[in-house]
């Protein structure tokens, strides 16, 4: 069993955990990139950083490293090299659980069957063309993450003390000023001014590209 799963199970029922996972949008589905993000955002996912990318055969073949010597490694390898692909990094409570119960079986024509409302059914076509990708454990999605986003530092996500401790000093002295100052502005709509000031100062905003580039993975 793995240690995420033992964390949520003898979790206190208050506490909340924040788990971040890998989702890939593969080369057969990334022309509904857009219709499966809105897919991803309401089902409750942030999307905490998104890269547009072509993968080498030999960067699929190290992505993939823990299928070396399958029969399907080469096709797999193949395919995901054949065309761009789209990775997001997803944050919410149980993501890894969550976003595979989204994706569905990896077979799409099974997943048609059983899960017709999910990801794979919707968009994939077969088991090697089955439209996205996710991280299976907390450990895959750790390293998947730091494989497609390599500058980024991923950080533990604090809870308990370390979470209060967090929110009196990076949240609570930001969310006072902006109080301060809608008292003093008096907008008609409080809480949409509220929102966008905190969006323009928020003093850790998150790494998220305005456009999307594609490149080479390093």
């Amino acid at each position: 069993m793995e240690k995420d799963t033992l964390e949520h199970q003898h979790a206190p029922p208050s506490c909340v955990f924040v788990e971040r996972t890998l989702a890939l949008i593969k080369p057969d589905a990334v022309d509904k990139a857009d219709e499966i993000e809105d897919i991803i955002l309401l089902s409750g996912f942030t999307i905490l950083q998104k890269r547009k990318l072509q993968l080498s055969p030999e960067q699929c073949s190290d992505f993939y490293a823990e299928h070396y010597g399958q029969p399907f490694f080469p096709s797999l390898t193949a395919f995901m090299s054949s065309g761009p692909v789209v990775a997001l990094a997803l944050a919410r409570h149980r993501a890894i659980a969550t976003w595979k119960d989204l994706m569905g079986p990896s077979n799409s024509t099974k997943a048609r069957e059983t899960h017709p409302d999910s990801l794979r059914a919707r968009f994939g076509t077969s088991d090697l063309r089955n439209a996205v990708h996710g991280s299976e454990t907390f450990s895959a999605a750790e390293r998947e993450l730091k494989f497609m986003f390599p500058n980024s530092v991923i950080e533990p996500i604090p809870k308990g003390e370390a979470a209060t401790d967090y929110l009196s000093r990076c949240i609570n002295p930001t969310l006072l000023t902006g109080l301060t100052e809608l008292c003093k502005t008096k907008p008609a709509d409080p809480f949409t001014w509220l929102a966008d000031w905190l969006i323009q100062n928020n003093p850790n905003k998150p790494q998220i590209s305005e456009g999307i580039v594609v490149e080479e993975a390093s």
